[in-house]
């Protein structure tokens, strides 16, 4: 048992660094042939928009909205992917539920 455990400790600290890694990595998610782009960490945290000036049309909104919602979900698409491929070095390509 107690070798079992050990494993279980060491898997705990590896997850718990790439946890770290992905709060502090961004990936970038874009829309509208860049007019819009989103960084989101990792962990799916949302840390910047930029929208060039040039999106920025009173009389469409609902574009710049579509826009932001396709950069965002481009993003988030990516951490998703990063974080699956970081864990899984760790899991052995498992997906253990609540990890990520």
């Amino acid at each position: 048992m107690q070798p079992n455990m050990r494993m279980l400790q060491q898997m705990q600290n590896r997850i718990q660094k790439i946890q770290g890694e992905l709060g502090e990595t961004i990936v970038e998610g874009s829309a509208g042939g860049g007019m819009v782009t989103v960084q989101v960490t990792g962990l799916k945290a949302v840390a910047g928009v930029k929208i060039a000036p040039e999106a920025l049309d009173p009389a469409d909104a609902e574009m710049l909205e579509d826009t932001i919602l396709a950069a965002i979900n481009d993003a988030m698409e990516k951490a998703e992917e990063l974080a699956a491929d970081k864990m899984s070095a760790v899991t052995g390509g498992m997906r253990i539920p609540g990890l990520m």
